[in-house]
């Protein structure tokens, strides 16, 4: 399992200690505009006294940036808040087969499978491509109306073998009138990894990589952690009931 990760904490720490330094700055300037202030309004004319708009202006104004800087602050723990659950959820894919949008998909072991989606029965044309847009294989399939798998056994249009990796497929279909038909397709494998390093966690999928929006359904592993206590049990109980063990 690889997993490639930020912390979540860390980029919590480093926003709130910028936002500390702000507010740091702007207390010191708020006190050297009161000892200017009180400077002046001590060693003011009496007959021409300050205008009292101005400063209480400035005042107004130093208020709404201190504002403006905790709200930042506030905004800062709630994104890392949200990169963390975010992350959390990611992580819990790791191990699960999951099935997504897509045409490309892994050969492994001579197999490689497509969930395709047919609107109404239709004839397809189908070509598959190797990493290098190149067409190792060509065929046509009858295309039943709604989900079926279509699987490829990894071998070329010359008979040789495909070495495994990854192959994309691409599907031209027609219905029975000679209308074109879209035909969706998708491809499933086991999350082996998740990337946190971007904006939004990233699952690998054998080489690919998907965000969990892309993600169709789950499906989980059986857990044996169960069935292998109850054997282990069983066992134990078994030597215990067995007479002279």
């Amino acid at each position: 399992m690889a997993v490639s990760a930020t912390n979540p904490v860390g980029t919590a720490a480093t926003s709130s200690a910028t936002s500390l330094v702000g507010q740091q700055e702007i207390a010191s300037n708020f006190q050297e505009f009161l000892q200017l202030l009180t400077t002046q309004l001590k060693n003011q004319d009496p007959l021409s006294p300050l205008d009292t708009n101005q400063f209480t202006q400035q005042l107004v104004e130093f208020s709404s940036v201190e504002q403006q800087l905790k709200t930042n602050s506030d905004l800062d723990q709630l994104v890392a808040l949200n990169k963390t659950s975010q992350a959390t959820a990611a992580l819990s894919f790791v191990g699960s087969q999951v099935t997504a949008d897509g045409a490309t998909t892994q050969l492994k072991n001579g197999v490689a499978v497509w969930n395709v989606t047919s609107p109404r029965p239709a004839t397809a044309a189908i070509s598959i491509l190797d990493q290098n847009g190149n067409t190792v294989w060509t065929g046509q399939q009858t295309l039943a109306t709604g989900a079926q798998s279509f699987a490829w056994n990894g071998r070329t249009s010359t008979g040789s073998v495909a070495p495994d990796g990854l192959y994309t497929i691409q599907i031209a279909a027609q219905d029975a009138t000679g209308q074109n038909v879209t035909v969706s397709t998708q491809y499933s494998g086991t999350v082996t990894g998740v990337d946190l390093s971007g904006a939004q966690p990233l699952l690998q999928v054998g080489s690919s990589y998907l965000t969990i929006s892309q993600i169709r359904s789950i499906q989980k592993p059986a857990s044996s952690a169960g069935s292998s206590l109850s054997s282990s049990l069983g066992s134990s109980l078994g030597s215990l009931l067995t007479p002279g063990a």
